[in-house]
């Protein structure tokens, strides 16, 4: 089961991907696994040498009781500090974003596709949609010969 970020490639240059763990509660798990999730608006920060997600949304858990989570907490996630250091590098040096592209499972444990992104202005977005359409419309054609 994946997560995915489509708006991620519309608005942002992906310039380099970093798989990374998140740290959850065990109602949150459950209710990923279950796909009550969206990381439409979230984006990364690195706050004293820690990476967080912020405004990921996590859906309460049905059967949680009294043990529910916040659903737009910041989360935590797993780097090593040689690569903490290097995203920092990139965020303030380039001016670049921390985005999520995606959220899989990889041995039962769920990691985040993280994206060091450059924004796309808006004519660079109607460019790539120009290019979307023509391949769409290309494919289309060779489908009917």
């Amino acid at each position: 089961m994946e997560i995915l970020n489509r708006k991620a490639n519309h608005d942002y240059y992906v310039e380099e991907v970093i798989e990374a763990g998140i740290v959850l509660t065990g109602t949150e798990i459950k209710s990923i696994r279950a796909g009550n999730c969206n990381i439409k608006d979230c984006y990364g920060i690195i706050k004293n040498g820690e990476v967080f997600l912020l405004n990921m949304y996590v859906g309460q858990y049905k059967e949680g009781n009294i043990f529910n989570h916040e659903e737009t907490r910041s989360r935590k996630l797993l780097l090593h500090k040689k690569e903490i250091k290097k995203l920092l590098q990139a965020i303030e040096l380039k001016g670049l974003t921390l985005v999520p592209l995606k959220l899989y499972f990889k041995d039962n444990k769920l990691k985040v596709a993280l994206g060091v992104c450059r924004g796309k202005k808006d004519y660079d977005k109607r460019e790539s949609i120009k290019e979307r359409d023509i391949k769409r419309e290309v494919a289309k054609r060779l489908k009917n010969y």
